[in-house]
């Protein structure tokens, strides 16, 4: 038998971290940061934007059901496609000198953060258990914010050289995700060697049955919509402020005030991890739809955008936060496999909102598609509510 080994369980979390930043924060949802310098030096409109950043969603989404399927046997090696998929792909896009090379190595880039959420989610799980996994997964989960800021001190620094910029974001994901290999160990066993028999049922028992996909169904419903309306904020958000005639270094300030936003989830995960799944996840999403709506009706008011930027940036985090504790409440067994089935989903509809606000946003303007994806961040926010109700309400036989 090998001696199992791995760094202790403080190293895993900040490097998991770490991973969750490098992958989210400074390669995956950077896109919209940088967005508007590459536009200028590559010469393509809102509508390509839009098409690759929802490209990008859906390369992500196979990423995550490769988590899914994976997840509880491989999460270490997870660890090292994500690293290297989001690192390589954002070296790639930083050479990138035409159209379809910038946005072909976006979107590869884009699958690494799919892979990386399952599998921190596996490793944190093996680790920890109740109320202390909890707050784990929500510090662990809460990366992007520190991502994000990351991301925008580069960009003040180095703007409009967003080239070095995305250098720089794929070689640190490349080291923290050689940290988070070490520091998960090698104690799981290695099922490459099994039968593929032995494999087959392994999978079989690791994939949840049809009774746990009802009890999904409101989850996946509220993280589509979600994914959608908030769309427009990682794709367009300082684009908007940039059209409004705020000064650049002012629309960077306001993506970090995002990413300070997202980073804040790690303190208040001490309240918030005590809420159940579905207050938590009113309470985000209501805050999220305030600030969707505020970015598009005063992106020219800096006090009221960087405001909103923040609470954007909790709201968000926070929420994907609330989604993996809700999976975790219907089935702590599959706490992965919920995790990437909701990630799924929830980037499946920012690859439609992207889409969409990519088409909207040029003849509808921008308050317009602000407040459209505001709409429906709320329908979001309110939809478990009507659910609730709907289940509470006496049936016929019972009056």
């Amino acid at each position: 038998m090998k001696r199992s080994f791995s760094l202790p369980t403080p190293v895993l979390l900040a490097s998991g971290l770490g991973l969750v930043a490098a992958t989210y924060g400074l390669v995956r949802l950077a896109f919209g940061l940088f967005l508007p310098d590459v536009q200028r030096d590559l010469g393509f409109g809102a509508d390509v934007g839009g098409a690759v950043s929802s490209g990008a969603s859906v390369l992500y989404c196979t990423g995550a059901v490769v988590g899914f399927l994976l997840a509880d046997r491989a999460a270490r090696w997870l660890v090292v496609v994500a690293a290297l998929t989001a690192g390589l792909g954002a070296i790639t896009t930083a050479a990138s000198a035409t159209t379809v090379v910038f946005g072909v190595a976006a979107v590869m880039a884009s699958s690494g953060a799919g892979l990386a959420s399952p599998a921190m989610v596996q490793l944190v799980a093996g680790r920890l258990d109740g109320a202390a996994r909890d707050r784990a997964q929500a510090v662990v989960n809460s990366g992007t914010g520190p991502g994000l800021v990351a991301a925008g001190v580069l960009a003040l620094v180095l703007l409009p050289d967003w080239r070095t910029a995305w250098a720089a974001a794929g070689v640190v994901t490349l080291l923290v995700g050689a940290v988070v290999f070490l520091a998960a160990g090698r104690g799981a066993p290695d099922t490459r060697s099994a039968p593929a028999a032995a494999q087959r049922s392994a999978l079989r028992a690791a994939l949840p049955g049809r009774s746990w996909f009802g009890a999904q169904v409101v989850p996946v419903v509220v993280a589509l919509l979600f994914g959608a309306g908030s769309a427009v904020v990682w794709t367009y958000g300082r684009s908007a402020l940039v059209g409004a005639g705020v000064p650049s270094g002012l629309t960077v300030v306001a993506w970090i005030a995002l990413g300070v936003g997202g980073a804040s989830v790690a303190v208040t995960a001490r309240w918030t991890s005590g809420l159940p799944a579905a207050r938590l996840w009113l309470l985000t999403t209501t805050l999220a739809a305030v600030a969707v709506l505020t970015l598009g009706l005063l992106p020219h008011v800096v006090g009221a955008a960087l405001v909103a930027c923040a609470l954007f940036g909790w709201g968000y985090t926070a929420a994907t936060g609330a989604l993996i504790a809700w999976t975790t409440e219907i089935d702590q067994d599959h706490a992965a496999a919920g995790t990437a089935l909701l990630f799924v989903v929830l980037v499946a509809g920012q690859a439609l909102g992207a889409a969409a606000a990519g088409v909207l946003v040029g003849p509808a303007g921008t308050a317009t598609t602000f407040t459209a994806a505001a709409a429906v961040v709320a329908v979001a926010a309110t939809t478990p509510l009507v659910a609730a109700r709907r289940e509470l309400r006496p049936t016929a036989s019972t009056r």
